[in-house]
Protein backbone atom coordinates (compact mmCIF):
# COMPACT_ATOMS: atom_id res chain seq x y z
CA UNK A 1 0.00 0.00 0.00
CA UNK A 2 1.70 2.89 -1.38
CA UNK A 3 0.87 6.70 -0.11
CA UNK A 4 -2.08 7.72 -1.63
CA UNK A 5 -0.58 11.16 -2.80
CA UNK A 6 3.42 12.39 -3.39
CA UNK A 7 4.44 13.35 -0.59
CA UNK A 8 8.16 15.55 -0.80
CA UNK A 9 10.83 16.59 1.90
CA UNK A 10 11.53 19.98 0.36
CA UNK A 11 14.34 21.01 3.00
CA UNK A 12 16.22 19.08 5.71
CA UNK A 13 18.47 21.34 8.56
CA UNK A 14 19.71 20.23 12.24
CA UNK A 15 21.93 21.86 14.97
CA UNK A 16 25.34 19.74 15.73
CA UNK A 17 24.31 17.17 18.13
CA UNK A 18 25.97 18.61 21.85
CA UNK A 19 27.07 15.99 24.18
CA UNK A 20 25.32 15.52 28.00
CA UNK A 21 26.84 18.89 29.90
CA UNK A 22 27.95 20.43 26.62
CA UNK A 23 27.48 23.57 24.66
CA UNK A 24 23.97 23.04 24.20
CA UNK A 25 23.54 22.59 27.96
CA UNK A 26 22.09 26.31 28.64
CA UNK A 27 19.57 26.12 25.12
CA UNK A 28 16.34 24.33 25.79
CA UNK A 29 14.62 21.90 23.56
CA UNK A 30 12.24 24.50 22.15
CA UNK A 31 15.72 27.07 21.18
CA UNK A 32 17.15 23.93 19.80
CA UNK A 33 13.75 23.64 17.37
CA UNK A 34 14.30 27.06 16.61
CA UNK A 35 17.27 26.85 15.00
CA UNK A 36 16.84 23.70 13.09
CA UNK A 37 13.07 24.93 12.03
CA UNK A 38 14.52 28.22 11.09
CA UNK A 39 16.88 26.87 8.73
CA UNK A 40 15.07 24.07 7.20
CA UNK A 41 12.97 27.20 5.90
CA UNK A 42 15.12 29.43 4.59
CA UNK A 43 16.96 26.36 2.71
CA UNK A 44 13.99 25.33 1.23
CA UNK A 45 13.13 28.91 0.27
CA UNK A 46 9.67 28.10 1.98
CA UNK A 47 7.84 31.56 3.43
CA UNK A 48 7.36 30.88 6.88
CA UNK A 49 3.49 31.86 6.31
CA UNK A 50 2.72 29.22 3.49
CA UNK A 51 3.13 26.65 6.13
CA UNK A 52 -0.57 24.96 7.00
CA UNK A 53 0.98 22.58 10.08
CA UNK A 54 3.81 22.30 13.13
CA UNK A 55 4.74 19.15 14.21
CA UNK A 56 6.94 18.57 16.91
CA UNK A 57 8.50 15.26 18.42
CA UNK A 58 10.06 15.73 21.83
CA UNK A 59 10.11 13.15 24.53
CA UNK A 60 11.41 14.51 28.29
CA UNK A 61 9.63 17.80 28.64
CA UNK A 62 13.02 18.81 30.26
CA UNK A 63 12.19 23.04 30.47
CA UNK A 64 9.82 25.00 31.58
CA UNK A 65 8.69 25.79 28.41
CA UNK A 66 8.27 22.62 27.38
CA UNK A 67 4.45 21.81 27.45
CA UNK A 68 4.20 24.99 24.54
CA UNK A 69 7.17 23.53 22.54
CA UNK A 70 5.42 22.98 18.59
CA UNK A 71 3.31 25.87 19.21
CA UNK A 72 6.66 28.19 20.64
CA UNK A 73 9.29 26.47 17.81
CA UNK A 74 6.08 27.61 15.10
CA UNK A 75 5.48 31.13 16.46
CA UNK A 76 9.07 31.91 17.01
CA UNK A 77 9.93 30.60 13.66
CA UNK A 78 7.83 32.68 11.05
CA UNK A 79 4.89 30.81 11.19
CA UNK A 80 1.29 32.17 11.37
CA UNK A 81 -1.00 32.63 14.46
CA UNK A 82 -3.39 30.65 12.78
CA UNK A 83 -1.26 27.67 11.99
CA UNK A 84 -2.06 24.88 14.44
CA UNK A 85 0.96 23.00 16.30
CA UNK A 86 1.14 19.77 17.52
CA UNK A 87 4.15 17.95 20.30
CA UNK A 88 4.18 14.36 19.54
CA UNK A 89 5.97 11.45 21.82
CA UNK A 90 6.97 8.03 20.26
CA UNK A 91 9.50 8.21 22.04
CA UNK A 92 12.83 7.13 20.17
CA UNK A 93 11.28 7.43 17.21
CA UNK A 94 9.14 10.70 17.92
CA UNK A 95 11.75 12.66 14.88
CA UNK A 96 10.83 10.32 12.41
CA UNK A 97 7.14 10.44 13.64
CA UNK A 98 6.98 13.99 13.63
CA UNK A 99 7.64 13.28 9.63
CA UNK A 100 5.25 10.91 9.12
CA UNK A 101 2.30 13.06 11.40
CA UNK A 102 3.22 15.66 8.91
CA UNK A 103 3.04 13.25 5.80
CA UNK A 104 -0.59 12.46 7.48
CA UNK A 105 -1.92 15.90 7.10
CA UNK A 106 -1.14 16.83 4.06
CA UNK A 107 -2.35 12.75 2.64
CA UNK A 108 -5.90 13.80 4.59
CA UNK A 109 -5.84 17.40 2.74
CA UNK A 110 -5.14 19.20 6.10
CA UNK A 111 -2.21 21.05 4.94
CA UNK A 112 0.19 21.37 2.07
CA UNK A 113 3.09 22.29 3.93
CA UNK A 114 3.87 20.90 7.33
CA UNK A 115 7.07 22.08 9.41
CA UNK A 116 8.21 18.71 11.12
CA UNK A 117 10.81 18.60 13.64
CA UNK A 118 12.50 16.54 16.95
CA UNK A 119 14.38 18.46 19.28
CA UNK A 120 15.45 17.24 22.52
CA UNK A 121 17.85 18.75 25.76
CA UNK A 122 18.50 15.53 27.56
CA UNK A 123 21.04 17.91 29.74
CA UNK A 124 18.45 19.57 31.17
CA UNK A 125 16.59 16.68 32.90
CA UNK A 126 15.77 17.98 36.18
CA UNK A 127 15.74 16.06 39.44
CA UNK A 128 11.41 15.81 40.83
CA UNK A 129 10.57 15.21 44.22
CA UNK A 130 7.30 13.52 43.79
CA UNK A 131 4.48 14.01 46.53
CA UNK A 132 6.23 17.83 47.48
CA UNK A 133 3.17 19.81 46.65
CA UNK A 134 1.12 18.68 49.16
CA UNK A 135 4.00 18.87 51.69
CA UNK A 136 6.63 16.80 52.90
CA UNK A 137 5.38 14.84 56.45
CA UNK A 138 7.41 15.86 59.56
CA UNK A 139 11.31 13.74 59.68
CA UNK A 140 10.76 12.17 56.05
CA UNK A 141 13.55 13.42 54.08
CA UNK A 142 12.39 13.73 50.26
CA UNK A 143 13.61 11.22 47.56
CA UNK A 144 15.54 13.21 44.57
CA UNK A 145 13.95 11.06 41.28
CA UNK A 146 16.37 11.72 38.25
CA UNK A 147 13.87 11.93 35.63
CA UNK A 148 16.58 11.24 32.70
CA UNK A 149 16.75 7.69 34.32
CA UNK A 150 13.59 7.42 33.98
CA UNK A 151 13.02 8.58 30.38
CA UNK A 152 15.80 5.44 29.71
CA UNK A 153 14.03 2.74 31.66
CA UNK A 154 10.39 1.15 31.11
CA UNK A 155 8.42 0.85 34.45
CA UNK A 156 6.04 -1.40 32.85
CA UNK A 157 8.85 -4.01 33.03
CA UNK A 158 10.79 -2.41 35.10
CA UNK A 159 13.80 -2.59 32.94
CA UNK A 160 16.47 0.12 31.61
CA UNK A 161 16.70 0.32 27.92
CA UNK A 162 20.16 -1.26 28.13
CA UNK A 163 19.04 -4.62 29.79
CA UNK A 164 17.23 -4.74 26.65
CA UNK A 165 19.90 -4.63 24.79
CA UNK A 166 21.86 -7.26 26.68
CA UNK A 167 18.78 -9.75 26.17
CA UNK A 168 19.51 -9.37 22.23
CA UNK A 169 22.84 -9.88 23.22
CA UNK A 170 22.40 -13.22 24.68
CA UNK A 171 19.68 -14.18 21.76
CA UNK A 172 21.90 -13.09 18.92
CA UNK A 173 24.85 -14.20 20.48
CA UNK A 174 26.44 -11.13 19.82
CA UNK A 175 30.22 -10.54 21.77
CA UNK A 176 31.40 -7.49 23.80
CA UNK A 177 33.81 -7.59 21.29
CA UNK A 178 31.67 -7.02 18.37
CA UNK A 179 30.10 -4.71 19.95
CA UNK A 180 33.15 -2.78 20.67
CA UNK A 181 33.97 -3.30 17.23
CA UNK A 182 31.08 -1.82 16.15
CA UNK A 183 31.30 1.00 17.55
CA UNK A 184 34.51 1.72 16.91
CA UNK A 185 33.36 1.51 13.27
CA UNK A 186 30.65 4.22 13.85
CA UNK A 187 33.41 6.29 15.66
CA UNK A 188 35.80 5.68 12.40
CA UNK A 189 32.83 6.54 10.02
CA UNK A 190 32.17 9.52 11.21
CA UNK A 191 35.53 10.97 11.49
CA UNK A 192 36.31 10.39 8.06
CA UNK A 193 32.46 11.91 6.85
CA UNK A 194 33.33 14.79 8.70
CA UNK A 195 36.54 15.34 7.28
CA UNK A 196 35.11 14.94 3.70
CA UNK A 197 33.00 18.00 5.00
CA UNK A 198 29.65 15.18 4.36
CA UNK A 199 27.67 16.91 7.56
CA UNK A 200 28.28 20.59 6.40
CA UNK A 201 24.72 20.43 4.35
CA UNK A 202 22.55 19.25 7.01
CA UNK A 203 23.71 21.40 9.96
CA UNK A 204 23.27 24.73 10.57
CA UNK A 205 26.05 26.72 12.87
CA UNK A 206 24.80 28.08 15.89
CA UNK A 207 26.54 31.02 17.11
CA UNK A 208 27.56 31.86 20.86
CA UNK A 209 29.36 32.61 23.52
CA UNK A 210 32.84 31.05 23.58
CA UNK A 211 35.99 30.99 26.11
CA UNK A 212 37.43 33.47 24.02
CA UNK A 213 34.35 34.95 22.62
CA UNK A 214 31.92 34.15 20.03
CA UNK A 215 32.48 31.46 18.53
CA UNK A 216 30.20 29.18 15.54
CA UNK A 217 28.86 25.38 16.80
CA UNK A 218 28.94 23.79 13.87
CA UNK A 219 30.10 20.26 14.33
CA UNK A 220 28.77 17.36 16.39
CA UNK A 221 30.65 17.45 20.24
CA UNK A 222 30.13 13.48 21.23
CA UNK A 223 32.46 11.83 18.64
CA UNK A 224 35.59 10.82 20.09
CA UNK A 225 38.67 9.29 19.26
CA UNK A 226 39.26 6.28 20.97
CA UNK A 227 40.80 2.34 19.91
CA UNK A 228 39.31 -0.88 20.23
CA UNK A 229 42.12 -1.39 23.52
CA UNK A 230 40.50 1.59 24.80
CA UNK A 231 37.28 0.07 24.35
CA UNK A 232 38.09 -3.26 25.92
CA UNK A 233 38.95 -1.59 29.05
CA UNK A 234 35.30 -0.30 29.87
CA UNK A 235 33.27 -1.93 32.25
CA UNK A 236 29.98 -3.41 31.52
CA UNK A 237 27.05 -0.51 32.73
CA UNK A 238 23.95 -3.22 33.15
CA UNK A 239 25.02 -6.48 34.36
CA UNK A 240 28.34 -8.56 34.60
CA UNK A 241 30.02 -9.77 32.18
CA UNK A 242 27.59 -7.92 29.78
CA UNK A 243 28.23 -6.33 26.28
CA UNK A 244 26.95 -2.71 26.22
CA UNK A 245 29.58 -0.18 27.83
CA UNK A 246 29.55 3.77 27.61
CA UNK A 247 31.64 3.09 24.67
CA UNK A 248 29.01 1.24 23.06
CA UNK A 249 25.89 2.83 23.84
CA UNK A 250 24.40 6.02 22.07
CA UNK A 251 25.49 8.95 24.02
CA UNK A 252 22.93 10.96 25.60
CA UNK A 253 23.25 14.22 24.12
CA UNK A 254 20.79 17.44 22.58
CA UNK A 255 20.25 18.81 19.60
CA UNK A 256 17.29 19.32 16.77
CA UNK A 257 16.11 18.30 13.66
CA UNK A 258 13.92 20.25 11.04
CA UNK A 259 12.52 18.61 7.65
CA UNK A 260 9.97 20.64 5.74
CA UNK A 261 7.24 18.34 3.73
CA UNK A 262 5.06 19.32 1.05
CA UNK A 263 2.14 18.10 -1.26
CA UNK A 264 2.76 18.24 -5.09
CA UNK A 265 0.49 21.24 -5.27
CA UNK A 266 2.54 23.55 -2.78
CA UNK A 267 5.94 22.34 -4.75
CA UNK A 268 4.16 23.56 -8.10
CA UNK A 269 2.63 26.95 -6.83
CA UNK A 270 5.47 28.09 -4.93
CA UNK A 271 8.07 26.35 -7.20
CA UNK A 272 10.18 24.84 -4.37
CA UNK A 273 12.33 22.06 -5.39
CA UNK A 274 11.80 18.30 -3.64
CA UNK A 275 14.93 16.65 -2.47
CA UNK A 276 13.06 13.73 -1.70
CA UNK A 277 10.03 11.42 -2.02
CA UNK A 278 8.30 9.94 1.16
CA UNK A 279 8.11 6.39 -0.28
CA UNK A 280 6.27 4.91 2.20
CA UNK A 281 6.83 4.01 6.35
CA UNK A 282 6.41 1.36 9.37
CA UNK A 283 5.46 1.29 13.02
CA UNK A 284 4.91 -1.64 14.79
CA UNK A 285 5.00 -3.00 17.89
CA UNK A 286 6.95 -5.48 19.75
CA UNK A 287 8.11 -7.31 23.36
CA UNK A 288 9.23 -4.63 25.39
CA UNK A 289 12.20 -6.92 26.79
CA UNK A 290 13.45 -6.60 23.27
CA UNK A 291 11.88 -3.45 22.21
CA UNK A 292 15.41 -2.76 20.11
CA UNK A 293 14.66 -5.34 17.85
CA UNK A 294 11.69 -3.32 16.27
CA UNK A 295 13.18 -1.82 13.48
CA UNK A 296 12.89 -5.37 12.48
CA UNK A 297 8.93 -5.46 11.75
CA UNK A 298 8.88 -2.01 10.70
CA UNK A 299 10.94 -1.97 7.92
CA UNK A 300 9.57 -5.13 6.83
CA UNK A 301 6.38 -3.30 6.72
CA UNK A 302 8.09 -0.64 5.36
CA UNK A 303 9.36 -2.10 2.12
CA UNK A 304 6.14 -4.61 2.15
CA UNK A 305 3.65 -1.21 1.65
CA UNK A 306 6.45 0.41 -1.44
CA UNK A 307 6.91 -3.25 -3.00
CA UNK A 308 10.37 -3.13 -2.32
CA UNK A 309 12.71 -4.88 -0.84
CA UNK A 310 16.36 -4.63 0.40
CA UNK A 311 17.98 -5.23 -2.48
CA UNK A 312 16.25 -1.92 -3.59
CA UNK A 313 18.15 0.20 -1.02
CA UNK A 314 21.43 1.64 -1.36
CA UNK A 315 21.89 2.59 2.05
CA UNK A 316 19.59 1.62 5.64
CA UNK A 317 20.04 3.51 8.74
CA UNK A 318 19.48 1.48 12.17
CA UNK A 319 19.53 3.86 15.46
CA UNK A 320 22.62 2.83 17.27
CA UNK A 321 20.36 2.88 20.39
CA UNK A 322 23.25 0.32 21.63
CA UNK A 323 25.68 -1.77 19.52
CA UNK A 324 24.17 -5.20 20.21
CA UNK A 325 20.71 -3.63 19.32
CA UNK A 326 22.20 -2.60 16.09
CA UNK A 327 23.83 -5.52 15.46
CA UNK A 328 21.06 -8.11 16.64
CA UNK A 329 18.89 -6.08 14.01
CA UNK A 330 21.47 -6.23 10.85
CA UNK A 331 22.28 -9.90 11.73
CA UNK A 332 18.21 -10.35 12.06
CA UNK A 333 17.68 -8.48 8.27
CA UNK A 334 20.42 -9.88 7.00
CA UNK A 335 21.80 -5.86 6.24
CA UNK A 336 25.03 -5.10 4.60
CA UNK A 337 26.86 -3.72 7.02
CA UNK A 338 28.92 -1.97 4.04
CA UNK A 339 25.79 0.21 3.29
CA UNK A 340 24.71 0.51 6.98
CA UNK A 341 24.89 3.54 9.03
CA UNK A 342 27.81 4.54 6.34
CA UNK A 343 28.77 7.78 8.29
CA UNK A 344 28.11 6.56 11.70
CA UNK A 345 25.21 6.66 13.74
CA UNK A 346 24.19 6.88 17.63
CA UNK A 347 26.82 5.85 19.22
CA UNK A 348 29.11 8.21 17.89
CA UNK A 349 26.94 11.40 16.79
CA UNK A 350 25.00 10.82 20.02
CA UNK A 351 20.75 10.20 20.52
CA UNK A 352 18.93 13.04 21.46
CA UNK A 353 15.65 10.99 21.53
CA UNK A 354 13.43 13.03 20.43
CA UNK A 355 15.62 14.78 17.59
CA UNK A 356 17.17 11.31 16.22
CA UNK A 357 14.94 10.60 13.84
CA UNK A 358 14.40 13.44 11.53
CA UNK A 359 18.85 13.98 11.50
CA UNK A 360 18.38 10.24 10.27
CA UNK A 361 16.12 11.21 7.67
CA UNK A 362 17.70 14.47 7.06
CA UNK A 363 21.16 12.71 6.81
CA UNK A 364 19.80 9.98 4.35
CA UNK A 365 17.97 13.13 2.00
CA UNK A 366 21.88 14.32 1.53
CA UNK A 367 23.80 11.06 0.98
CA UNK A 368 21.56 9.93 -1.20
CA UNK A 369 21.91 12.79 -3.45
CA UNK A 370 25.93 12.60 -2.91
CA UNK A 371 26.38 9.70 -4.28
CA UNK A 372 23.41 9.49 -6.69
CA UNK A 373 21.64 6.89 -5.42
CA UNK A 374 17.78 6.14 -5.84
CA UNK A 375 16.39 4.49 -2.90
CA UNK A 376 17.45 4.31 1.18
CA UNK A 377 15.34 3.61 4.34
CA UNK A 378 15.87 4.81 7.66
CA UNK A 379 14.72 3.33 11.07
CA UNK A 380 14.43 3.49 14.97
CA UNK A 381 13.69 1.12 17.97
CA UNK A 382 11.41 2.30 20.35
CA UNK A 383 11.62 2.54 24.06
CA UNK A 384 8.68 0.21 24.97
CA UNK A 385 8.98 -1.81 22.57
CA UNK A 386 8.27 -0.24 18.67
CA UNK A 387 10.25 0.19 15.86
CA UNK A 388 10.08 2.71 13.11
CA UNK A 389 10.77 3.05 9.45
CA UNK A 390 10.38 5.01 6.53
CA UNK A 391 11.71 4.59 2.79
CA UNK A 392 13.23 7.83 0.58
CA UNK A 393 13.59 8.28 -3.14
CA UNK A 394 15.96 10.61 -4.25
CA UNK A 395 15.08 13.19 -6.65
CA UNK A 396 18.01 15.30 -7.02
Amino acid sequence: MALSRPIYLVAAKRTAFGTFGGKLKKFSATDLGVVAASAALKAGGVDPSLVDAVVVGNVAQTSPDAPYIARHVGLRSGTKIETPALTINRLCGSGFQAVVSGAQDILLGEANIALTVGAENMSQSPYAVRGARFGIPLGNSPQLEDTLWQTLTDSYIKTPMGITAETLAEKYSISREECNQFALQSQIRWSEANKAGKFKDEIEPMEMKGKKGPESFDTDEHPRLTSIENLAKLPPVFKKDGTVNAGNASGICDGAAAIVVASEEAVRDHKLTPLARLVSYGIAGVDPHVMGIGPVPAIKLALSRAGLTLNDMSFVEVNEAFAPQALAVMKELGLNPEITNVNGGAISIGHPVGASGARITGHLIYELKRRNAKYAIGSACIGGGQGIAVILENLQ
